[in-house]
């Protein structure tokens, strides 16, 4: 599955800049702040993170000077931050859509851990950058990866209490089960990074069992807790 990687809300320029070096044989003439991270995806990958980046790369593999970079970007510090921006939001969509396509007979946690290792075998990378720099990132890097999952978690929350509604089945500390659901997902999809394909519908299941378990652990939680006294 290919993810198409110029989401909205992505700040891009909204015409490309002149560079530097017009008529220079393998630069371009025209920059634009997509065309600079769709060379940094083309680097990076299961055992390439962003961090490891240098600017003279990726000024090369958009076909730049390196000077040209700073007109879109001050430092690779932000342009690794708008990948992992990217990369959040394009997430974030998939599973989304993946959560409200759900039937009753392919359930919201099989549909949602079924998109996100598409994702992660999908070869935008996009999931890989997630996955890579909350572990290795800079300061920066990890803290923009921490407001992603924040994001997602804050989705999440808003779907499970949708659905315990419409089930009428209890829930105990949404926020929480959101966490503890999101976290366990990307913290076992670093795992799969590494993991050949033919593992995947083996680790699909074992990770679709994990999440049941901390909702139905939710739903027991909630069968026990007494009601508030009125």
């Amino acid at each position: 599955m290919t993810t198409t990687i110029t989401a909205p809300g992505l700040p891009l320029d909204p015409a490309p800049v002149a560079v530097s070096g017009h008529g220079t044989p393998g630069r371009k003439a025209v920059i634009s702040r997509d065309d600079i991270i769709q060379a940094a995806l083309k680097l990076v990958g299961p055992h390439r993170s962003v961090s490891t980046l240098s600017l003279r790369e990726v000024a090369r593999e958009a076909g730049i000077a390196p000077n040209s970079f700073y007109r879109q970007f001050r430092d690779m510090d932000e342009l690794a931050v708008a990948l992992i921006d990217l990369a959040g939001r394009s997430l974030r969509q998939i599973i989304g859509e993946a959560r409200h396509r759900a039937t009753a007979n392919r359930s919201v946690v099989r549909s949602s851990v079924e998109a996100f290792m598409e994702q992660l075998r999908a070869d935008d990378k996009l999931l890989h950058i997630l996955l890579r720099e909350g572990a290795v990132g800079s300061p920066a890097f990890k803290a923009a990866v921490e407001r992603e999952l924040t994001f997602f978690e804050d989705e999440l929350r808003v779907d499970l209490i949708r659905l315990a509604q419409a089930n009428g089945t209890g829930l105990v500390e949404p926020g929480l089960t959101a966490k503890a659901i999101t976290r366990l997902v990307f913290a076992m999809g670093a795992t799969a990074m590494d993991l050949p394909p033919e593992k995947d519908a083996e680790f699909t299941a074992q990770l679709e069992v994990m999440v049941r378990m901390i909702v139905v652990g939710t739903q027991t939680l909630a069968a026990d807790t007494p009601p508030p006294a009125a």
